[in-house]
């Protein structure tokens, strides 16, 4: 064996001997921080931000029984009434489909069937229209394949998409009501009043004999306020 390929071989045997030290270095290193993070105990306050003092609040928590129905009031699903969009995009016939969920209609070579329809309610902040539904094409092959099958929105048509080359369909509206009060309305006539402030004393009236009648004097004591009752 030559010198040089003798110094080569220890060389090599050298360095990789240096990588083998490192890496078990590290790898030393590594499982002791791991081992005191895990004994370390972790340190709580046991403070939330409830837990903190806070001003008075006019918030009346009232219990409701589990036999309420919070649904109590909005059209049940069979009453709803949808009106979605067909488009041809060949010819751009356009047309609009009235049915209620369960109710399916065939125009030409596409079936569009409305399993389902909900509005947002009048008191939530963004208004959505949507409308579960269901598109059946007849392809050239003449099967009935489906196409579409979920949920589109007519406030934001690109959260779902009908991909097909000839037909489109999109909700347009979904004739429904709600609880006048909102969802889970309770009457509050029992509940105790918001204002926890000490009335003032009233004012004795005074005598026929102290003052005279007159129709332009102010009364003697203000009127009561009466307790507002009324759901907030």
């Amino acid at each position: 064996m030559s010198e040089r390929r003798r110094w080569l071989i220890w060389g090599g045997a050298g360095i990789g001997a240096i990588v083998a030290a490192v890496a078990l270095w590290f790898g030393y290193q590594r499982a002791v921080t791991s081992a005191a993070n895990n004994n370390q105990p972790i340190k709580t306050t046991g403070e939330t931000v409830l837990d903190q003092s806070q001003a008075p609040s006019d918030v009346a928590t009232i219990d409701v029984t589990p036999e309420a129905d919070i649904a109590k009031g909005t059209t049940p699903m069979a009453e709803r009434v949808a009106v979605i969009g067909l488009l041809n995009k060949r010819s751009g016939a356009s047309r609009d489909l009235t049915l209620k969920p369960g109710q399916a209609v065939r125009v030409g070579d596409v079936v569009v069937r409305l399993r389902a329809c909900e509005v947002t309610a009048p008191w939530e902040v963004e208004q959505y229209t949507g409308a579960f539904v269901q598109l059946d094409v007849m392809e050239p092959d003449r099967k009935w394949r489906r196409s579409f099958s979920g949920w589109l929105y007519k406030e934001r048509p690109s959260l779902n998409v009908v991909q097909h080359p000839i037909y489109d369909v999109w909700p347009k509206s979904c004739a429904m009501r709600f609880p006048s009060g909102g969802a889970g309305t309770v009457a509050v006539a029992d509940a105790p009043s918001a204002s926890s402030a000490k009335k003032s004393p009233e004012t004795p009236a005074a005598t026929p004999a102290d003052a005279a009648p007159s129709n332009d004097s102010a009364p003697a004591t203000a009127p009561s306020t009466a307790a507002d009752n009324s759901p907030r």
